[in-house]
């Protein structure tokens, strides 16, 4: 079975280590984990993985983030991978900082990403993991807070739940969306 894993993120220098790439360091750390590099390949970089007889197709996409769709939508028919099969890891500000939370489908909450996926494939049934980056920001300060680097007290955390959240991608491949849901996102 092949699984399309696609983590969220901008591509270039002046994105890296931010809050809205975390999809991509999601996928980076998984790779890193799996001794697997990227590379690069029509709308974003791509490696596969193996994982109890399953292949996972990790995907970052080079559209950026706001047309994230397109490289969805031509992975999906290349791999010829079905919709039950798709994760979407992206950044959610409704959440707190580290918080995780899978879900088998749902609407866009304001991320332009997940509306550009959902708009161009045509459903909102496809599972997506959000990462939650928290809301510390003043009024009129999201897109500079989303864009942010991480603050010093994300920094000493985050690896863990890079860590975490490969762990919920292997197990959404291995034991399906439902008993993943049942394990990790209470905690």
């Amino acid at each position: 079975m092949k699984y399309l894993i696609v983590g969220l993120g901008n591509i270039g220098r002046e994105y890296e280590n931010t809050r809205h790439n975390v999809g991509f360091d999601v996928l980076d750390a998984l790779a890193k984990a799996s001794n697997t590099l990227f590379t690069p390949g029509r709308y974003g970089d791509q490696c596969e993985i193996k994982h109890r007889g399953r292949i996972l197709v990790l995907l970052k996409p080079s559209t950026y983030v706001n047309l994230s769709g397109k490289a969805v939508q031509y992975w999906l028919t290349k791999t010829k991978i079905p919709l039950e099969n798709l994760l979407i890891i992206a950044d959610d500000l409704a959440l707190p900082f580290g918080t995780l939370r899978l879900r088998p489908k749902g609407g866009d909450a304001g991320h332009n990403g997940l509306k550009s996926i959902q708009e161009t494939i045509g459903t909102q049934q496809y599972a997506r993991l959000r990462f939650g980056i928290g809301s510390e920001f003043p009024q009129g300060h999201q897109v500079d807070y989303v864009l942010g680097t991480w603050s010093p007290e994300e920094k000493k955390k985050l690896a863990e739940r890079l860590e975490t959240s490969g762990k919920i991608i292997l197990s959404f491949a291995s034991i399906g969306v439902g008993l993943t849901m049942t394990q990790y996102n209470n905690k």
